[in-house]
């Protein structure tokens, strides 16, 4: 294990399903997985992602509460079901870690009780951290839309931990590093992947775009972070399975360069 562990995210394996991110994440020498509950049944099932994590020797150190358009009938129609089958799952595995985004502006009740209810989740699992997640506004044409309530930017709120998602921040045109200072000490998890600014969420490998992604690993292993980093970059186009294993392995890479403190080199 690296002092920062590196995680694969199953999300970046789309469209392999959830026993290729264990695989790719065991040949590739990944410190773990962030699964991503979806509606592929593995990533919802306890029993075959331990059966998993034995066969390739790879832990599940965070989960990704299903909390996307596509999952919201993952479950159950109910999102605090939801998040408390997340935090479950994320027991069952011994990750530390649940992956939650703001409700969504319609989602009315939910968004009203959101931080108390995320309060009383984190004391009914105290071995869960529940990191709200940094999201974007959505542009079309010369107007914006916030999708999320009461905004995209967790620290607007404030929880008691997030996570930080470098592509978001390309997407909402804002700069890593800042947002990081703003989390302060809660800052739990990073989504490690990259953006251009072009408005849209693009989860590049990172030092392919515009984020900071170097300064961010080097300040995380400067000052002692004791979450997890994990690899969530699309590589929906890689024309087969050795391209993407290419595209993770330069990305592991890249944040194993900089999350080393003391050697860690100069941004170029």
């Amino acid at each position: 294990m690296t002092p920062i562990p590196v995680l694969l995210s199953s999300s970046s394996v789309y469209p392999e399903a959830t026993p290729a991110a264990f695989e790719l994440a065991a040949g590739l020498g990944y410190d773990g997985v962030e699964v991503m509950v979806w509606t592929d049944a593995v990533s919802q099932d306890a029993t075959a992602l331990r059966q998993l994590s034995a066969h390739y020797g790879v832990p599940v150190l965070a989960i990704h509460a299903p909390c996307l358009l596509v999952t919201q009938r993952v479950w159950s129609p109910d999102p605090w079901e939801r998040l408390r089958r997340a935090a479950i799952l994320a027991e069952e595995m011994g990750a530390p870690t649940v992956v939650v985004h703001p409700p969504f502006a319609w989602q009315r009740d939910y968004a009203r009780t959101f931080v108390d209810g995320l309060d009383r989740l984190t004391r009914q699992h105290p071995a869960v951290r529940f990191a709200v997640e940094n999201m974007y506004p959505i542009r079309m044409a010369r107007r914006e839309f916030v999708p999320y309530s009461p905004h995209w930017d967790p620290t607007e709120v404030g929880y008691q931990a997030y996570t930080l998602d470098l592509s978001h921040c390309a997407a909402a045109k804002m700069d890593g590093l800042e947002l990081l200072g703003a989390m302060g000490d809660a800052m739990t998890h990073l989504h490690l992947g990259d953006g251009t600014g072009k408005g849209t969420d693009e989860h590049l490998v990172p030092g392919r775009g515009t984020q900071p992604c170097a300064e961010v690993l080097t300040a995380l292993a400067d000052g002692g972070f004791t979450g997890q980093v994990s690899m969530e970059v699309n590589t929906r186009k890689a024309t087969s399975r050795a391209a993407r294993e290419a595209d993770l392995a330069e990305a592991l890479a890249f944040a194993r360069r900089y999350l080393t403190p003391s050697t860690v080199p100069a941004a170029s």
